[in-house]
């Protein structure tokens, strides 16, 4: 008896392991299978099905989408390639190149050559290639690809001086990093399948290298070093650097709507400097500014001179073409004038124009740098006060008007009379008006000028206080007005109207000083230097202004214009 419940027993619980391992596989086969799916769904996941399951905000730092495809196989070939490419490239490099560094040729070198151009052994490498679709269009294809190259070039500069020294200058330890755009455009149903192919340095994210003089040592002799630098890097920001593009036809037709076209200008009015780094022994240094969106000598803007000042007042307006407002940018240089001696670099800075609104007034300052591609130092080199003022050309979506056009400084009625006489006169007059120069430009009418207070004036008498007043000078019209005096005060209020008839609003300049006075003299405590564009542009505003060359303290001020157009006489 025992032994037949025994082995029923065992029979059950042999039947119930099998039953219950069978069971585990079928659940772990499903579990597989499940598995196998999700990570087929995974598989097939777009970059944009991942963006929608999962916002920006919640991506590990680690996760990184990007377009750009490996080329190791191109490098690979190019390395075994690299020796034929590097003689073909070299005479094709020397025999375009050359005529572009004597186009940006420094005014103190009379001629700059190539005796010796290879690009030595190692290839560049190509680290991804991408599609830009959002800028290829229905009728073209954009390709970027990356590029880094370390070379070994043999590069030999002979460059003579206007003085008649001649010098063997090697370019050595080259490093650079870009991007490289090419246009495939248009498309059409030839081979190979596009018309024409237009190619540019989209993005110059690094280049570096040096100049040795063979056998000599090129500080002996001063600005030369810096010059041929600036040569350089002025004639590859310029002659492959986006917007500018070389078209290339492949097939056989009209492709100047490829080529570079202008979309706006940029006004810029170089207003002041202050505190600019001394580069004289004796004195102080002769400060002029060189402006420039593209660096070719026709379209580059050279100010004044101002001699023997650290905080020069130019107060200059400068025009200029823009062909491509997101990526170009105004650079500006200060140098010291050396007389018939090269110019030193103070400094220089620049501004993305990308940064600008159309028809709106921008006010910047902009600290000066020794180089803009390589920070050297972080030195102090002073500060440079610009206005910037960025207009499209043909786009009727904005209001706003350029107050440098010369149509601008015309009455309603004059509009009409000139529309008149166009009419009758037909093309002759319409040239004449259209011939008109921004700098006939007047815009004529009343500055209300209300010094409403200042606060945290710094003390300047011996009880802790001051007496402060308010003198307002007009530069060009040599106009002066001021404040009464608030007597022991550093927060004083004012709260004085002055209304001034402007001849030329355009070109003038409001200079508002703070002075203290005192029974035997006064002492100047601070100023702010104004020009009138953004009162002219906007009609009337206040704002609180910082006094330059005062440890503290700062001005409100309400301007508000009434304008009185007319032209200056030829």
């Amino acid at each position: 008896m025992g032994f037949i419940s025994g082995m029923i027993i065992g029979l059950l619980i042999g039947i119930g392991l099998i039953i219950a391992f069978a069971r585990y596989g079928n659940i772990r086969s499903k579990r597989r299978s499940d598995l196998a799916k999700t990570i087929a769904a995974f598989a097939r996941m777009t970059v944009e099905d991942s963006r929608k399951l999962l916002p920006p905000k919640f991506y590990p730092s680690w996760v990184v989408f990007t377009r750009r495809q490996k080329l190791t196989w191109f490098n690979s070939q190019l390395e075994k390639i690299w020796p034929y490419v590097n003689e073909a490239a070299s005479d094709l490099i020397r025999s375009n190149v050359e005529p572009i560094l004597e186009q940006y040729k420094p005014i103190i070198l009379s001629s700059l050559t190539f005796s010796k151009l290879t690009l030595g052994t190692v290839a560049p490498q190509f680290t991804g290639i991408s599609i830009v679709e959002e800028d290829s269009g229905s009728n073209g294809v954009t390709m970027e690809l990356e590029m880094q190259w370390d070379g070994n070039p043999n590069i030999v500069l002979d460059i003579k001086t206007r003085v008649g020294v001649v010098l063997p200058v090697q370019v050595k330890n080259i490093g650079f990093t870009g991007v490289f755009r090419l246009i495939f455009k248009p498309l059409v149903d030839e081979f190979p399948g596009f018309g024409a192919v237009s190619f540019s340095l989209r993005e110059k994210r690094d280049l570096d290298f040096t100049l040795k003089v063979i056998g000599g040592d090129l500080s002996s002799l001063p600005g030369v070093s810096d010059a041929i630098e600036e040569t350089i890097r002025d004639a590859i920001e310029d002659s492959i650097t986006w917007p500018v593009r070389k078209v290339i036809p492949i097939l056989p037709g009209d492709y100047s709507n490829l080529e570079l076209k202008p979309v706006g200008t940029l006004d810029v009015k170089l207003v002041q400097a202050k505190d600019l780094a001394n580069k004289d022994l004796i004195g102080k240094s002769d400060p002029f500014a060189v402006l420039f969106v593209r660096p070719l000598r026709d379209r580059t803007k050279t100010s004044k001179t101002i001699n023997n000042q650290l905080n020069p007042v130019w107060n200059e307006h400068f025009e200029f073409t823009i062909e491509d407002s997101s990526t170009q940018h105004l650079t500006i240089r200060i140098f010291d004038d050396e007389g018939i001696q090269a110019a030193q670099l103070i400094g220089c800075a620049q501004v993305p124009l990308k940064d600008l609104e159309p028809g709106k007034v921008k006010v910047v300052w902009l600290k000066l740098v020794k180089d803009l591609e390589v920070h050297r130092d972080n030195k102090y080199r002073g500060e440079v006060h610009l206005e910037l003022l960025y207009c499209p050309i043909g786009d009727d979506k904005n209001s706003f008007k350029n107050p440098f056009d010369p149509d601008f400084s015309l009455t309603t009625f004059e509009k009409t009379l000139k529309s008149g006489t166009e009419a009758e006169a037909g093309k002759l007059s319409r040239s004449s008006s259209s011939s008109r120069k921004k700098s006939n430009v007047i815009v004529r009418g009343v500055l209300s000028v209300t010094v409403i207070s200042a606060e945290d004036l710094p003390v300047v008498d011996l009880m802790g206080k001051a007496d402060p007043y308010v003198v307002l000078n007009l530069k060009k019209s040599e106009k002066k007005l001021k404040t009464r005096v608030v007597n022991e005060s550093l927060n004083p209020v004012w709260n004085q109207t002055f209304d001034i008839v402007v001849e030329d609003g355009l070109h003038e300049m409001l200079i508002l000083e703070v002075w203290d006075h005192d029974t035997f003299g006064k002492e100047k405590i601070g100023r702010v230097i104004l020009t009138l564009t953004k009162v002219i542009l906007e009609g009337e505003y206040q704002e609180t202004y910082p006094l330059e060359g005062a440890k503290s303290g700062k001005i409100d001020l309400y301007l508000k214009w009434t304008p009185q157009h007319k032209f200056r006489d030829p």
